[in-house]
């Protein structure tokens, strides 16, 4: 009956499901055929100017949420912003994805500026925070509650309502510190690179970021940043009197 039917026309008949989300993916293809469009319109020769060159000064360090897209929250175009995205935005020493990442962002694209970033309501972080059973992941978030151990005294201390966002600021915290210590930055910093270690946190629910200003250019100045930035949490999450 089928014998002239196109396979992926047979299979569509035989379970209209598919259909749909062959339908779902070709308004994605058509989203990037437009958007192509309109950018070579908008810059003429703007692609081929990215196929010579990749020039980022930043590394983008984020979380994986969909909600928190990097290159739109800055307003860069790619080429700008060299990206690296997980569950809670964690950086570890064991984590080869991710030190690869900044190895070839820091030794290779010789970018000025890593950007750890985390944002509120942080799914992960609940989890972290909460004990929640959410499968492997979970394996994934002990760094987080790694975090949540090492501040627990405080975070008893901070209104139940803000403490999941008080542990997402405490994890860029922590985040951007081991990225401070990892042998990527270490080392670019002993041969004398410029790179300069930043932790940012993201509002869902007003579109801005924030500096939490720990800010590091040297092995020398990483335990006085990450001091001067956990007082600022605390700071801002004090329980009023």
């Amino acid at each position: 009956m089928y014998v002239n039917a196109k396979p992926c026309e047979t299979r569509g008949r035989d379970n209209p499901g598919m259909t749909n989300n062959n339908q779902e993916l070709q308004d994605l293809l058509d989203n990037n055929k437009r958007w192509a469009a309109e950018t070579e319109s908008r810059e003429p020769g703007f692609f081929s100017r990215l196929l010579k060159q990749q020039t980022p000064q930043y590394l983008w360090i984020g979380c994986a949420d969909s909600r928190v897209p990097a290159n739109e929250l800055v307003d860069l175009l790619p080429g700008e912003l060299f990206v690296h995205r997980n569950v809670a935005n964690v950086v570890v020493h064991s984590d080869l994805n991710c030190l690869s990442v900044m190895q070839f962002a820091v030794d290779h694209l010789k970018v000025r500026h890593i950007i750890v970033v985390g944002h509120s309501n942080c799914g992960g972080v609940k989890a972290a925070l909460y004990d929640l059973r959410v499968g492997l992941v979970e394996n994934w978030i002990r760094h987080v509650q790694d975090v949540r151990h090492m501040h627990r005294e405080w975070l008893d201390t901070v209104d139940e309502p803000r403490r999941v966002d008080a542990l997402c600021e405490l994890n860029v915290l922590e985040q951007a510190r081991n990225a401070c210590h990892t042998t990527v930055v270490q080392d670019a910093w002993a041969r004398g690179q410029e790179v300069v270690v930043h932790g940012w946190v993201y509002g869902l629910h007003n579109g801005l970021l924030e500096d939490l200003h720990i800010t590091a250019g040297s092995a020398d100045a990483v335990d006085a940043a990450y001091r001067r930035a956990l007082a600022g949490v605390k700071s801002r999450y004090a329980t009023a009197a």
